[in-house]
């Protein structure tokens, strides 16, 4: 019988009567040869699938060891969770992004899962936020296989597990599965096993898997758009939801918002935000709105908003309303805005750590307007983050807590914090854009826009203050505050900190060890002689007095210098915190092996506007890095 399509987008899901593969096996090192540059984190597992070998390949074939590497954590899965639910069979969500491979890999998983019991509700294309939003409310589904490679170019492609909990696998749950995964890929006997499981899958049970797809999609969208109203709402009860959404729609009634939604083909072309968005009264420009319609690159970061920006600025020219736009990632977890500046009539690109400082202050300052703000009240962060959140948090007199860097670790920290009785209503990585809005636990780009939704429409109302009146009140800045603000006036409060981003090429690094505890413990010997060397620089030029170390792993963070405050392969985050002479903090420099790439990562993140600072702090890092990636070098020599 013929290929099935997707109705919707017409592309191929797959030809249930072909064998996958074919009389030949795939070889034992081959496997191991694909196996090679896969990253297996608690982040997700990526590299490239596509055929050729292009990390910007538009293929849609995968070679026969990836396909077996695909229907490889399909098993491992499946008997995780079987093993975890007690379930013969349990029901397994699979979704993707809108890469080119990832209908291929789908295939695979589907015929194994199959063979193994285990019921299927296939998404296809469907945004990571929706798909996780219904494993997490659905109320029967299990877990879930989300088939992306995130910000990589498109020609890489991987996969994010999950259970109910409407997020990722924690991190000890992660490391769990790549622990399994890798030790079925050590045994050749596995090899025949699973080749003739994927073959014997019966090609009706798949066509049925495939036909009723679009029945689940709808389903998901539903829930997702329920939740949505939950999350922005911060109200569990349908009706109370309503009466903050009304307010929403009626604030932009009388103060019209236009958003340019640039969604570069992601997964999100699929999704409900237009309707979301349009049921606000919220004017929606959309550009790149086709599935697989990718026009630059993937990351949500620096160039790739040009289009968006030049977009929301022509679009501003013919209706003054528009001030917003967007652009989220491949799977449409993260976005990142640009706005247009009422001062000088351009649009411009926010940089990632701002967008979650404006997300914070509108969080925040939604609990104190509706009463919920206590003592116990926190942010939970990454370790790169900038310091600029632990101000905003301290003006509302709540706390930060820090984690290593991924947002499974992010979401498991602020888990652990409300068993103890702390409100984190909102948390996340700034360094990566995007927040994650309790209770979901994952990031959105729709929950970022509530947030400012939010900020720009609940005005102050007689003796009711406003979220910005609230944040120019507490933060003493009511010189800022007028009642026809927008969000350049916003912008213009936030505190001043100067960071370097995530994804630009000075703030990345080529190490060539692969042992992070005995680089770390080298640089730390680097970093006590240079500062014997230049504490008195440092001094004249930027005020620093004193310094601490801080090591994120996980969900923890420790102060303190040398292995006794790190663990295992020591992979986490490393931070020096420098402080003036009243120990108040000055700025930062961090630094982490990525768990996703094959890059090293460095930062610096300074108090007030002035770039010396932060570019100083960088270059001395990043030398630092290197002297003590070069000992490392003579020690292997020598």
């Amino acid at each position: 019988m013929a290929i099935i399509n997707d109705i919707r987008t017409g592309f191929a899901l797959s030809n249930p009567d072909e064998k996958l593969f074919g009389e030949t096996l795939p070889k034992t090192g081959e496997i191991q040869e694909a196996l090679k540059p896969m990253i297996l984190s608690a982040s997700g597992w990526r590299k490239v699938f596509a055929a050729d070998g292009n990390e910007e390949s538009t293929t849609e074939k995968l070679t026969c060891a990836d396909s077996y590497l695909s229907a490889a954590m399909a098993s491992v899965f499946a008997d995780y969770m079987i093993t975890l639910t007690g379930k013969e069979s349990p029901i397994v969500l699979i979704g993707m992004d809108a890469r080119f491979t990832g209908p291929a890999m789908a295939d695979a998983m589907v015929r194994v899962l199959l063979t193994k019991g285990v019921r299927i509700r296939y998404l296809f294309i469907s945004a990571a936020p929706e798909l996780m939003a219904y494993a997490g409310q659905s109320g029967d589904v299990d877990g879930f296989i989300y088939i992306s490679a995130s910000h990589n170019p498109i020609g890489h492609n991987g996969v994010k597990f999950g259970l109910n909990t409407g997020g990722v696998l924690d991190g000890g749950q992660a490391a769990e599965m790549i622990a399994l995964y890798k030790e079925f890929l050590s045994r050749e006997s596995n090899i025949a096993r699973l080749v003739e499981q994927v073959q014997k899958a019966d090609s009706s049970e798949i066509r049925k898997v495939l036909n009723e797809s679009p029945l689940w999609k709808d389903e998901a969208e539903k829930v997702y758009q329920e939740f949505t109203a939950e999350v922005i709402s911060g109200q569990k009860d349908p009706k109370e939801q309503n009466v903050l959404l009304r307010r929403l729609k009626k604030g932009i009634q009388v103060s019209p918002l236009g958003v340019v939604s640039e969604l570069n083909g992601s997964a999100r072309t699929l999704s409900i935000d237009k309707s979301f968005l349009e049921d606000l009264g919220v004017r929606v420009k959309q550009v790149n709105a086709l599935p697989r319609q990718i026009t630059h690159r993937i990351v949500p970061e620096g160039e790739s908003l040009n289009l968006c920006r030049e977009t929301l600025e022509a679009q501003s020219a013919e209706d003054k309303a528009f001030q917003l736009g967007y652009v989220p990632d491949n799977d449409g977890d993260r976005g990142n805005l640009v706005y247009l500046n009422s001062r000088t009539g351009k649009a411009e690109i926010l940089e990632a750590q701002e967008v979650f400082a404006l997300s914070v202050l509108s969080e925040l300052a939604y609990l104190d307007w509706a009463g919920l703000i206590n003592e116990k009240t926190a942010v939970a962060i990454n370790g790169p983050t900038s310091r600029r959140i632990d101000e905003i948090s301290s003006i509302f007199g709540c706390q930060t807590f820090r984690a290593e860097v991924g947002e499974a670790n992010v979401v498991n920290l602020a888990r652990e914090k409300r068993a103890e009785g702390w409100q984190i209503r909102i948390l996340g990585e700034g360094s990566n854009g995007g927040n994650i809005t309790y209770p979901a636990a994952v990031r959105d780009p729709l929950n970022t826009l509530g947030a400012l939704l939010k900020l720009l429409t609940l005005r102050t109302e007689g003796d009711k203050q406003g979220l910005f009146h609230i944040w120019c009140s507490r933060s003493h800045q009511m010189d800022l505050y007028t009642e026809n603000f927008n969000l350049t006036h916003v912008l213009a409060s936030l505190p001043a900190y100067t960071t370097s981003s995530a994804y630009e090429k000075r703030a990345l690094m080529q190490i060539r060890t692969t042992d992070h505890s005995v680089l770390k413990a080298r640089y730390e010997g680097v970093f006590l002689e240079e500062w014997k060397c230049r504490k008195d620089e440092l001094k004249r030029l930027w005020g620093i007095s004193s310094w601490e170390e801080w090591n994120q792993e996980g969900t923890t963070s420790q102060c303190g210098v040398g292995a006794a405050y790190r663990s295992g392969s020591e992979k986490g985050g490393l931070t020096i915190l420098f402080k003036d002479k009243d120990k108040k903090n000055l700025g930062s420099i961090w630094m982490r092996g990525s768990g996703t790439e094959p890059v090293f990562r460095v930062l610096a993140d300074w108090k007030g506007r002035d770039g010396r600072a932060e570019d100083y702090l960088l270059e001395w890092h990043k030398e630092m890095i290197r002297k003590a990636d070069g000992f490392l070098d003579s020690e292997v020599k020598g």
